[in-house]
This record gives C-alpha cells, structure tokens and sequence, in this order.
C-alpha cells in the first residue's frame, strides 16, 4: 500500500509539473538570450550619501541636474520609501523567475523582429506611478517594479479597483509587450471605431505570438471571470456593434465608452455593471484572430496591413 500510494504521489506531481512547463518551440527556445537586468531599485537603497556621487554617474538619467543631492538623500531616508523598498523586496526577492520570463519573452521577439535591439532592463520603484509603470525607450527597458506587489497590495487602497486588479507580477510581460507594441505597430490615422478596434486586435495577437504560454486572461488584464462573460456575450457585443451602425463611427465617445481602460464598457443598458471594460479591443482581437486563421501572413506583415482588409478577410462571426 505504501508503494502504490507513493506512486500515485509520484504521478501526480509529475502532472502537475507537466502543466506548468512552457511549451514553446524549439528554434525559439534554443535563440541564444542574455539579459542584462540591473537592478536600480536596489542598488539605490544600499546607497550611503558617500555613495550617492557614484550611483548618479552611473545612472545619471534618474538623477536631473535641476535638484541638489539633498532630495535623494532625503528620500533614501524616507519612511514611506523604506516601507516601499520592503514591500518590493518582499514581491520580487531575487528576481530569478522574472529573469527567466523575460528571456523566454526577448527570444520570441528576437524570432519574430530579428532586428530588435534587446535593451538594458532596469527595475526601478516609482512611488506606484502605474500609469507609467513600464518606459520602453530604443536602449532601456524601465520596469516600475513597486506597480506589481499584486491586487491586495495596501499601498494600492486608494486606486481604483479596476486598475488595482492590473497591479499584479503575472501582467508584467503582457504590459511589457504592450510597451513594444507601439514600437512596431503605428497607431492608425482613421478615426473609425473598427480602425481602433484592430489596432488594439493586433496587439493583442501580437501577445499571442509572443506570450504563446500565458493565458488569454493575462494578455488582455481581465479576471478570468471577466473573459468568461466576454465569450458568453460575444454575439450581443457584435449584434450591438453592428445594429447601433457603430463600426465606421467616427464618434470620439466610442473609445472611453468601449476601448480605454475602464470598470465597465458603457453599452448604456443594464448590463454595463456586469461587464468589463475594452471590450472594443477584445472584439478587435477576436477578429484579427479570425483573420489570421484564414490568412497565415507574417506577423511583421499583419501589423501593416489596412483594418478594412483585415475586417473583409476575417469573415468573423461570433459564436451564439
């Protein structure tokens, strides 16, 4: 009895182990990738005010000119700076999963943009600046690492709760792509609603190619309750969508209304409160997919091609 049950013990973690392994292709696995991850945040909060002049020459972007060396010392003495210090200590104790993410992430972005210049990353706190919370520049990834200690998190209490739920480590690759995203996806210069919907489509598809592991959930930010109602109701978004003759609208209230960040989308119905919100973007992905099913193009080329060509190819039609 006691082999057969560590057996099954046995089996069981094998299982379970098997379920968390990424499954990702070989030629994108075996890319060479090293990342060079400094980590600011850190180095800062070691820093004596004897050091202070040899951290500013070495960062010497965080540091303007402008202001003496009287605010940082000041700040590294801070209470509420130390407590944050501790809090992100706590979330991201050595970095080493994250690390290897991010390796995974940079290797499918290499695969697929092979020009990409991989840049230096950077974790920094921000005082949860969130709307800032990843800056991509041509050289710098800066990850504000004190926006993602997770949803319960107190020093989130006083930000709404349908940002809040964002402020979690499993969103940090999906934000990071989506900082990429406007490297090499050009914002469309028509003001209809199907123009933006595809825009955001095509980063989200972009997420699928390039965080193929994560789920759906993670690369558009809703809870998994939040997906399950957007698939339930698909057909009646796209029944709304097209009888309110709102596709080639060129009302700038369609994106608060259904595209931007927000606790609910606004169908001004009773259901707006049990909604979440973008669901604009998600219709835009469910098309791109659609599209991309039937039309196996590049990546590189979709992120070029007309919403209008793409919307005509889809041929999408909801699921009832």
């Amino acid at each position: 009895m006691y082999r057969q049950g560590l057996y099954v013990l046995l089996v069981l973690l094998l299982v379970v182990g098997c379920k968390k392994e990424k499954k990702v292709p070989d030629e994108i696995a075996t890319l060479p990738m090293e990342l060079e991850i400094r980590r600011f945040d850190r180095e800062f909060a070691q820093t004596t005010p004897d050091q202070l002049s040899s951290i500013k020459e070495k960062y010497p972007y965080f540091f303007p000119e402008q202001y003496p060396d009287s605010v940082w010392i000041a700040k590294l003495q801070d209470s509420i700076q130390l407590e944050l210090r501790s809090a992100v200590d706590s979330a991201f104790t050595d970095f080493e999963k994250e690390s290897d993410d991010l390796a995974l992430l940079f290797k499918h972005i290499k695969y697929y943009f092979p020009k990409y210049r991989v840049p230096v990353i950077i974790t920094v706190t921000s005082d949860v600046d969130y709307e800032n919370r990843i800056i991509l520049t041509d050289s710098l990834l800066l990850i504000g690492v004190d926006n993602y200690l997770g949803i319960d998190h107190r020093f989130y209490s006083g930000i709404e709760r349908y940002i809040v739920k964002g402020l979690d480590k499993k969103y940090l690759e999906s934000d990071i792509v989506s900082a990429f995203s406007k490297k090499v996806l050009r914002y469309p210069t028509e003001r209809s609603f199907l123009a933006q919907m595809i825009y955001y489509g095509k980063e989200l598809y972009l997420k699928d190619m390039l965080l193929s592991w994560q789920t759906d959930e993670q690369k558009i930010g809703y809870t998994k309750e939040e997906l399950e109602w957007a698939r339930a109701n698909e057909e009646q978004i796209w029944r709304y969508f097209i009888e309110r003759e709102l596709l080639y609208s060129t009302d700038t209230k369609l994106g608060p209304r259904f595209l931007d960040p927000a606790p609910f989308s606004k169908f001004r119905l009773e259901l707006d409160n049990e909604s979440p919100g973008r669901l604009g973007r998600y219709m835009g992905w469910k098309i791109v997919r659609a599209f991309m099913v039937k039309n196996e193009v590049p990546v590189q080329e979709l992120l070029e091609l007309p919403a209008e060509m793409i919307f005509k190819n889809a041929n999408y039609k909801p699921k009832k």
